[in-house]
């Protein structure tokens, strides 16, 4: 309808139709305005909906991410731990690093990923001079002079020694072999016959004293019983030094018709640490009376204790110490692991200590008189055991540092080779070790951050940077052995016979053992025949009668002529 102008209708009727109709679609636009604005606001509310939404999604998505994330460290730390396990139960358990064959398997598959020149570089000697010598040979060690030989002539008969010219062969030389022969243990009985006398004419009345005389019993160790020095000895030696559980010696005696239980060993193992108990304390005192202790722990259970569960955990302590030329092992049995143990073991003591990460050890960084040293054994193995739980495709940060440390070892076996004293090898640990320990620290700093802390590897990472004051230490001093090694291999036959015996009776049954373990072992590390020993000390014990004999009969001190 074109409302311009002139035209416009002249009635008035019409005007008023015409206005009525532009009021309904005006009241038609309004509608539609309403209803668009109202879509607009719905589909505003809907946008800022799916907004919230999509931050929603887009913060779960993160958060499921970060789980994901966390889930596929987990995964790979289960899958090292489970490869570990296998390795420790079924693998090799040396920490031997034979990096050439590692790299002719994985170049099959093309699978390195690390610096391969560099690796090989690290692989090759350290020239290191030393002096002059021999290597020993191989074959086999000949049979000990000091047996006994019984000759066994293989001739030709007699017919065979004519020549076919008639004339009698005449000998001209031998050939000799020896073979090792065998017996079972001999057992017998030694009687012991002290003849009475007495007066038949006047029946003791007129001599002083008693009536009949007779030769005093000979002093024993243990009175009153038929065990003689020999025979405890021998339980002894087989209980502590070849881990033979007691019920299988009874077997044994058993097998020749003898009868001796464990509980009767048992009870003559306590009286025998009774009778020889001043040894104990003396030992204790000789461990402690030179410049260096290496000192570690072990655990096991003893059943009846006082207070505690059986299946509650209990620790054998062990130090290494004495004079370098008189060495002793001293063992301590103690319920728990508390650093208030080490505390008391080395308390008042001066000089050097050397021990593992453990934090019951930690007082000694603080205390006045102690160098404490690190052991460099216990970083290879966390670095060994996270390079043997990988996923062995290729080589990683584990093997490198692996590398690495062997470089040390390497340079403490050129020396020990070339029989260095310790001025000498102090010498060279500043001049070759410095420069490898730097190398180590530079890498372990760099990669920290590149590896998962609760791995294998981040826990090897963080063990080693823990203890870096103390692993350093060695390279200032000659005289100080790179690892705790020795200590753990004193105590290496306790775990031996420990899966063997499995516990402790007793807590006094537990303090026996300690100390014929450090009997044992002290004798051991000063190059002397345990049963020798002991059934010399058994021997020896009924006729002490004063401290300074006590001293001498240590494994340490003894004079070994008295042995022979």
């Amino acid at each position: 309808m074109n409302l311009e102008g002139n035209n416009l209708p002249q009635n008035v009727a019409e005007l008023q139709k015409i206005i009525e109709n532009l009021h309904q679609k005006l009241d038609q636009n309004n509608l539609e305005k309403t209803n668009l604005h109202k879509k607009y606001q719905q589909i505003s509310d809907e946008k800022r909906s799916l907004e919230k939404k999509t931050q929603s999604l887009v913060k779960e998505n993160k958060s499921l991410e970060k789980k994901t994330e966390t889930l596929e460290k987990e995964k790979k730390i289960l899958l090292e731990t489970t490869r570990l396990l296998r390795l420790k139960l079924f693998g090799r358990k040396s920490e031997k690093l034979n990096l050439p064959d590692l790299f002719s398997q994985l170049s099959l598959f093309d699978e390195i990923t690390e610096d391969y020149e560099s690796l090989v570089e690290g692989n090759t000697p350290i020239e290191t001079m030393v002096k002059s010598h021999k290597r020993k040979g191989g074959g086999r060690k000949p049979l000990p002079a000091d047996l006994p030989r019984e000759e066994v002539i293989h001739d030709i008969p007699e017919e065979e020694k004519i020549c076919g010219c008639g004339c009698t062969l005449e000998k001209i030389g031998e050939e000799t072999s020896e073979k090792l022969e065998i017996e079972q243990p001999r057992l017998y009985v030694k009687r012991h016959i002290r003849p009475k006398y007495a007066c038949k004419n006047c029946e003791g009345l007129e001599t002083k004293g008693g009536t009949v005389k007779i030769a005093p019993v000979p002093l024993q160790i243990l009175p009153k019983s038929f065990a003689t020095p020999s025979l405890l000895s021998h339980i002894i030696t087989a209980k502590f030094v070849d881990s033979l559980p007691y019920y299988r010696q009874a077997k044994q005696f058993a097998r020749h018709n003898i009868t001796i239980t464990r509980s009767t060993m048992s009870i003559w193992t306590l009286k025998l640490f009774e009778r020889c108990y001043p040894l104990e304390k003396l030992l204790f005192k000789e461990s402690r009376s030179g410049p260096l202790i290496q000192i570690d722990e072990t655990s096991f259970q003893v059943l009846d204790e006082e207070g505690r569960g059986p299946s509650t955990k209990s620790y054998m302590w062990v130090i290494r110490g004495g004079p370098p030329e008189h060495p002793t092992v001293y063992f301590r049995y103690a319920p728990s692991r508390s650093s208030n143990i080490p505390k008391e073991l080395l308390e008042d003591y001066k000089g050097i200590v050397q021990s593992d990460g453990y934090q019951g050890y930690n007082f000694l960084d603080k205390q006045d008189g102690i160098t404490h040293m690190g052991c460099w054994a216990h970083v290879r193995r966390k670095f060994s055991e996270a390079s043997k739980a990988g996923s062995g495709k290729k080589l990683g940060k584990a093997d490198k540092a692996l590398r690495l440390i062997a470089k040390l070892y390497r340079i403490e076996k050129d020396a020990r080779e070339g029989e260095l004293s310790h001025d000498d090898l102090g010498n060279l640990r500043q001049g070759k070790s410095t420069s490898v320990l730097e190398e180590i620290d530079d890498f372990l700093k760099s990669n920290l951050n590149k590896v998962a802390p609760k791995s294998l590897l981040g826990k090897a990472f963080k063990y080693t940077l823990s203890q870096w004051p103390r692993l350093i230490a060695f390279s200032k001093d000659g005289s100080i052995p790179i690892d705790n090694n020795r200590v753990e291999n004193d105590i290496r036959p306790f775990v031996v016979g420990r899966k063997n015996w499995l516990f402790n009776q007793s807590s006094a049954g537990a303090h026996a053992s300690a100390f014929f373990y450090s009997l044992v072992e002290t004798a051991k590390a000063n190059g002397i025949e345990p049963y020798k020993y002991l059934r010399y000390l058994f021997e020896s014990i009924p006729h002490v009668t004063s401290e300074q004999d006590y001293k001498f009969l240590l494994p340490n001190l003894i004079d070994k002529e008295l042995l022979k």
